[in-house]
């Protein structure tokens, strides 16, 4: 991992490793998807936008269990952590989307940040043992594990996305714009 860790969390580097992109990345995903959920209070984390049923509470839960999915469940072949090991999926698939209008703001946004938490413990331990290329615990039906590397590419992936939503939905709520969180 880059010895100035600071600098990886603030900004992808401009000409920095592979892991040092990927991680600052993400981190900056991160941390701009936090501001946008950020200071709200329950109505704010409700508020939809058109015929969309996405919230921002929806988003810190559903995020929560991403980072829970990929960087934990599959990464290192842990069972699912609390609340989603008690979740009946098959019956209930949206259930992280339907439940987040029930928990308060400061537990969506405590459960998005302890799975944040999980997962950076998750990246450090994989990359000691392998470096961007460790593969995952877990196994694809073709036989394949993807790597750290890929995950973290996913990973970026469904933030970007999601980053996007919370754009609207936060701008919606009380006009915050802006494309990175206030130093």
């Amino acid at each position: 991992m880059a010895e100035n860790t600071e600098a990886v969390l603030r900004e992808p580097p401009l000409a920095g490793t592979e892991i040092d992109t990927l991680l600052g990345s993400l981190e900056r995903l991160r941390r701009t998807f936090e501001w946008k959920c950020g200071g709200l209070d329950a109505a704010g984390l409700r508020a939809t936008v058109g015929a969309s049923s996405m919230t921002l509470g929806g988003l810190l839960k559903h995020l929560a269990l991403v980072e829970d999915d990929v960087l934990s469940q599959k990464l290192l072949g842990n069972r699912p952590a609390a609340p989603w090991r008690a979740v009946d999926w098959d019956a209930d698939p949206d259930w992280e989307w339907r439940t987040a209008a029930a928990d308060t703001p400061e537990h969506l946004l405590a459960l998005w940040q302890d799975a944040v938490a999980t997962s950076r413990a998750g990246v450090r331990q994989a990359l000691a043992e392998g470096g961007p290329g460790h593969l995952a615990a877990v196994v694809r039906p073709d036989g394949g594990s993807p790597s750290l590397r890929r995950l973290l590419v996913d990973l970026i992936e469904e933030y970007a996305r999601h980053v996007g939503h919370a754009d609207v939905l936060r701008e919606s709520v009380d006009g915050l714009v802006g494309e990175d969180a206030p130093r």
